[in-house]
């Protein structure tokens, strides 16, 4: 599925929290689709369950996942609201971001051919995360 680094100094229930996000927004994982138990991604990823427990808990605080008692963590539908909160917070990052890259010397116009060059994700494709 993904793998984890555990020497980088990014907490790993962030690292997990980035991962599960983006196969959620990329739609490899659809809405109302299961997610991995906490015991079996656990094992798979060989980390402490309690880690995938905190960052399940994150995602479903931020929206992305709900949870059924006995039944597990489901992809929450997309809704509206949070998808223009979450976009109000990503504008405050990207100009948190492009001001420090401004700073450092870098001109607007080097900024915009950068973003021009990123290609946009393709969505639904799994294959990025075996």
């Amino acid at each position: 599925m993904f793998t984890i680094d555990t020497r980088s100094r990014v907490p790993i229930y962030e690292q997990l929290m980035s991962k599960l996000k983006e196969l959620i927004i990329r739609e490899v994982w659809k809405e109302d689709e299961k997610l991995p138990s906490v015991r079996s991604l656990a094992q798979d990823l060989t980390i402490n369950p309690n880690t995938i427990q905190k960052a399940y808990r994150e995602l479903e605080r931020e929206g992305y996942i709900y949870s059924v008692p006995g039944k597990g963590s489901f992809v929450a539908p997309v809704k509206k609201e949070i998808s223009e909160e979450r976009m109000m917070v990503l504008k405050k990052e990207l100009e948190r971001v492009v001001g420090e890259i401004l700073f450092l010397g870098v001109s607007k116009e080097d900024i915009i051919r950068l973003i021009e060059t990123m290609d946009e994700p393709e969505r639904g494709s799994e294959d990025d995360y075996s």
